[in-house]
């Protein structure tokens, strides 16, 4: 407790440091959108980064993201995981997400991962002509102005036990919210508690609008599949009624398998790894004795993690989980998405 209060006072203290301009914040001279939370852990956040790319990129913007790229191999360096046309570097060179976000979005979106996202943006601003950036994970990252801030909220635990790092799971205190101008409510189908966040939301930030998301599975794609073509190829070739045998290396693992199982799937065994976990031929192994102990005829696993499994021989049937985001009103959220890109005129250099 007197490290979280430490932690806190820290967080509160840069927070006024931006505020105050103290400590300065950049424009990447086009219109900005952050995507971030306020605890630690999976938030369902990486398909909303996708949703907000492929929002722009229909409006015909020259759309980037940039992210930190947790996870991989040289964190200093800066990768172009891909030019929009290609996709330049594997999971471990650009990070599991950044190569998940680059096969999903071939055509729409470049990714760049670089801890220095101001000199990243306009790095990438100057070499592609971007006319949209979207920041991944930057709730926090206040050395980049943005135009909308929109934090994520997992409605299965949405602050813990209210405590800021290290007793609880929150990165800054919760009245800090009050930030955000647009929060979305990720897996509210595995929740039946969603009157009650938004109220407890509400606290904290009365004035932005509140979206409630669910998590729906739009396709299994056989392992072989996945990694041969970056389009989604759905296998018709399982049951929900098979055995299956769920594996993860995510922040919230739990949040997966649950989804599965009010899906219907019928899971005989899970295994989760630690977050962002590179798999090895002897994780297999030990996955593929466990699902033979437990009678498992498929293993099911998510995007994130098939982008680290290439060249991984299987013996039984894997296959990749891809979601699709369902949200309570998408056509007002477009709305206030594009309403960004009324101002252009308002960005200078």
């Amino acid at each position: 407790m007197p490290l979280s209060r430490i932690y806190g006072a820290i967080a509160n203290l840069r927070n006024s440091l931006f505020e105050s301009g103290f400590l300065r914040s950049f424009s990447l001279g086009v219109p900005t959108i952050s995507i971030g939370n306020i605890t630690v852990g999976g938030t369902g956040k990486t398909p909303l980064v996708a949703f907000v790319a492929e929002v722009l990129a229909k409006k015909g913007e020259k759309v980037c993201i940039l992210t930190r790229g947790y996870g991989r191999e040289n964190s200093k360096k800066r990768v172009l995981v891909s030019d929009s046309e290609n996709i330049l570097a594997d999971a471990k060179q650009g990070g599991d997400e950044p190569f998940e976000l680059a096969r999903k979005l071939l055509g729409k979106s470049l990714i760049v991962a670089d801890a220095d996202r101001v000199a990243a943006g306009l790095w990438a601003r100057e070499n592609f002509g971007i006319t949209a950036f979207v920041l991944d994970d930057a709730f926090q990252h206040l050395r980049v102005k943005r135009d909308l801030n929109i934090v994520t909220i997992d409605a299965t635990n949405p602050f813990g036990n209210e405590k800021v790092l290290p007793s609880g799971i929150l990165r800054e205190p919760l009245p800090n919210l009050k930030r955000a101008d647009l929060i979305i409510i990720t897996r509210a189908n595995l929740s039946d508690e969603i009157s009650d966040l938004k109220f407890q939301i509400s606290k904290y930030n009365s004035k932005c609008p509140i979206f409630v998301s669910e998590n729906k599975v739009s396709s299994l794609t056989e392992l072989v599949e996945f990694h041969a073509k970056a389009t989604k190829t759905t296998d018709n070739g399982y049951r929900t009624a098979d055995n299956f045998f769920a594996f993860c290396a995510l922040g919230n693992p739990e949040n997966f398998f649950e989804q599965l199982r009010r899906e219907n799937f019928n899971l005989v065994a899970t295994e989760k790894f630690p977050d962002h976990h590179f798999y090895t031929q002897k994780d297999i192994e030990k996955l593929e004795q466990k699902a033979k102990q437990q009678n498992a005829e498929n293993f099911l696993t998510t995007a994130k993690d098939a982008v680290k499994l290439t060249n991984l021989k299987f013996n039984l049937p894997c296959y990749v989980v891809e979601n699709k985001l369902v949200f309570d009103d998408e056509k007002k959220l477009r709305e206030i998405i594009g309403a960004v890109f009324n101002l252009k005129s308002k960005f200078r250099n």
